[in-house]
């Protein structure tokens, strides 16, 4: 019975003041720091993208390669870590490590106490490096592979895959997983980011809002949905079935298909534009066709005839998959990109803090009640 404004899944509320991110769902816009995305898409690294998000600029030749040197410098994880990793049962899922990885990695953080923004920002480098490291060290050891070190040489998106696959990259592949993280490093108040926000505002650690984030991003609503397509399109293979038909059937016995659609965007995904064409690129060149032609027949139909658009997630499973990347990678390689914008959006938290604390349209039974005897209740 309060006077606040209310709306089912906070839709349409602005909750905060932000200078990191800005979306027009109607326009199908999306631009970091008032960039917008299709210009960093195509000129743009995940690197200098992160140092945009971190530092509300674009950086010189010199603090991009002094921002490049502290990263790489980060890509370190204390021998008591590895351990717990070492430990970890192969049958683990990579969101669960990951998010419990996160945690434990507070243990061994110089700067954990310090929520000053310069000890932020030292703890952001951190992360950025160890949640690409954690996952790769991670899915080797499940598979019984030996860890691989890092590289300072290379860069995030191409350490990251000699990490996982104990071979260099070639420059298609890097060039295709740079592109996705940049697509994928903020997007204003998403589950996890909104998530981390809350947390940050009540004068926690970053690595304790980044562990509540990486909990939201394992929700299939919100991180799990290019899994789930991917799923949908191996189903397909194993079946033999028109993929049309396929979803014609899906849709006739009322179930989701998942990566359409968007709670923001009234328009195409601007993501998605560049990941399709990704997609299409890397089945021409690794004549793995059927995945990027399947989903474009998928596309084409759904659109037709639900009026809905690919989101992000829906290409980014089959750039994914023709990586050689495993399905149950593909939501802690989406934390590999967000962790540059969650990392803003807590140093921006922490720069300019007020608790959040919303307030709730009460729909109980009416005030006031009264407390009777139990022998005299109902």
């Amino acid at each position: 019975m309060t006077t606040a404004t209310s709306a089912k899944g906070l839709e349409g509320i602005v909750a905060t003041n932000s200078s990191i991110c800005w979306i027009d769902g109607d326009a199908g816009v999306l631009a970091y720091r008032g960039i917008d995305i299709h210009e960093l898409a195509v000129n743009s690294s995940f690197e200098e993208t992160t140092y945009l998000l971190w530092n509300g600029k674009l950086p010189n030749a010199d603090e991009q390669s002094e921002f490049n040197r502290q990263l790489a410098g980060s890509r370190h994880i204390d021998g008591h870590m590895m351990d717990r990793l070492r430990h970890v049962p192969n049958t683990a899922r990579p969101m669960e490590v990951l998010r419990t990885a996160v945690s434990a990695l507070s243990y061994y953080d110089p700067d954990e106490e310090d929520n000053s923004h310069d000890a932020n920002v030292r703890k952001s480098y951190r992360l950025t490096s160890q949640i690409a490291m954690v996952i790769a060290i991670y899915d080797r050891l499940r598979k019984g592979k030996k860890p691989i070190e890092a590289d300072p040489t290379l860069s995030h998106a191409a350490n990251f895959l000699w990490m996982l696959n104990g071979e260099k990259p070639s420059e298609t592949a890097t060039k295709t997983l740079d592109l996705a993280l940049v697509l994928h490093a903020d997007h204003e108040l998403n589950a996890s980011t909104f998530a981390a926000r809350v947390i940050a505002a009540t004068l926690s650690d970053v690595h304790s809002a980044v562990t509540g984030a990486i909990g939201a991003l394992k929700g299939p609503l919100h991180g799990g949905a290019n899994e789930a397509v991917m799923r949908l399109l191996f189903d397909i293979e194993k079946t033999g079935q028109d993929p049309v038909e396929y979803v014609k059937n899906l849709l006739a016995n009322k179930q989701k298909v998942m990566g359409f659609g968007h709670r923001v965007y009234k328009t195409e995904d601007p993501r998605a534009t560049h990941l399709r064409k990704m997609s299409e690129q890397l089945s021409r060149d690794s004549g793995q066709n059927k995945w990027y032609d399947w989903s474009r027949a998928i596309e084409l139909y759904i659109n037709a005839e639900k009026k809905l658009n690919a989101n992000v997630d829906f290409y980014s499973a089959s750039t994914y998959t023709m990586l050689g990347i495993d399905v149950d990678l593909f939501t802690p390689i989406f934390a590999v990109s967000r962790i540059s914008g969650w990392a803003a959006h807590i140093i921006e938290q922490h720069d300019d803090n007020r608790l959040i604390r919303p307030r709730a349209e009460y729909l109980g039974p009416v005030y006031p009640q009264h407390w009777v005897p139990v022998n005299k209740r109902d």
